[in-house]
């Protein structure tokens, strides 16, 4: 292998495969970066087996070959070069890295230890724009679990239909639902759970103006993106999401429209004790107000009241009393775009339905914490 390449590209492009690498994995290759040169381009390539990504960078070749040298040190040492043209070249299992001031030669692993990854997409393509995606993203990922005994509720479900996409997040005790209207057709495949670290991933990766490509390989249980010049795959979770249309309540006795910004700064200050009471607060509901009140045996209590509207369709809704954690609405109102939240109650021991009134493709569940 001979190549000249630009030093800020190759930095960029290594920065980003060196977080797919895995060192401390069981396969020593795993902690390498796999290099390939061919036609005026060089291959960046890495994976944990879980997630691979490919990058492909602009150079002038005057030889092909490949190889894979440590992530770490490769990494650091091209960050660390001055910008400019940098010189690699390879011969058995050393590879030679040469700027204008500067020389050094790294031992790698031989290319035929490195896993297969997917390279390209599959015959069935869908899009999606980044910006739509990211919005989706944006509802859903702080919703999903991070207990990995659960490995299901660790994924987002993404439901597919003609021309719209549904992405589905709970950890058991929260649900986002975010459905995406496009123009695309999406006949082919029905659903699939991918790992929310794979979608955080993938934000990451993606830039305004490149429609995202990805195709879906059922036989490998993988999901295959394209973005640019950027090729990354994850695979896909095993098992049965719960189902979740089952706990949306269907009557909601009580609705409560209230500002936004009023309701986040009641919670924020009601967090203040709640810390100290397994985060929970109690929500009242009044004639034309939500009282958000928290306590804490050590340090005391507070009581915030936001004016709200008010529906009531039952008897016993007036002095209707609920308790949350304090951390899941305020992850909720984040999350939110418009100016004001709608919330519906059941009852006492349902999951209050938070809206967005701006967005009628997005719902979020709560499940209360029962009161002693």
């Amino acid at each position: 292998m001979e190549v000249k390449v630009l030093q800020q590209d190759f930095a960029k492009a290594l920065s980003t495969a060196s977080r797919f690498a895995s060192p401390k994995a069981q396969l020593p290759v795993l902690g390498n970066i796999f290099l390939k040169a061919e036609k005026g381009k060089i291959h960046i390539i890495s994976t944990n087996l879980e997630v691979s990504i490919i990058l492909k960078v602009g150079a002038d070749v005057k030889k092909s070959g490949e190889l894979t040298v440590p992530s770490k040190v490769i990494t650091e040492l091209v960050n660390n070069l001055s910008g400019g043209s940098i010189e690699l070249s390879a011969e058995k299992e050393r590879m030679s890295i040469k700027s204008s001031n500067f020389s050094s030669v790294i031992s790698g692993m031989n290319a035929s230890d490195f896993p297969s990854v997917p390279t390209e997409l599959g015959k069935k393509v869908y899009t999606i724009n980044p910006e739509d995606l990211k919005k989706c993203l944006d509802k859903v990922l702080f919703s999903a679990s991070v207990d990995e005994t659960r490995p299901v509720l660790t994924g987002i479900l993404v439901l597919f239909e003609d021309k719209s996409i549904s992405f589905v997040s709970t950890d058991g005790f929260r649900l986002s639902r975010k459905v995406f209207k496009g123009k695309n057709a999406y006949k082919g495949v029905s659903k699939l759970i991918i790992p929310k670290n794979s979608f955080n991933e993938l934000s990451r990766l993606v830039s305004a103006g490149d429609d995202i490509q990805f195709s879906y390989f059922e036989k490998e249980g993988q999901i295959v993106f394209s973005v640019g010049d950027i090729v990354f795959s994850s695979r896909l979770i095993e098992g049965e999401f719960p189902n979740f249309e089952q706990i949306i309540p269907k009557e909601r006795n009580i609705k409560v429209r209230l500002d936004k910004e009023e309701f986040l700064r009641a919670v924020k200050l009601s967090g203040v004790f709640a810390k100290e009471s397994a985060n929970t607060v109690r929500l009242k509901i009044g004639k034309d107000f939500l009282d958000v009140r928290s306590e804490s045996t050590q340090y005391g209590e507070q009581d915030a009241q936001v004016d709200a509207k008010v529906e009531i369709k039952s008897p016993g809704g007036k002095d209707f009393v609920i308790a949350f954690n304090f951390r899941f609405i305020e992850e909720f109102l984040n999350s939110v775009e418009g100016e004001e939240v709608q919330i519906e109650f059941s009852g006492a021991n349902a999951p209050g339905v938070f809206t967005d009134p701006t967005d009628k493709e997005y719902l979020h569940l709560i499940m209360p914490v029962k009161l002693s």
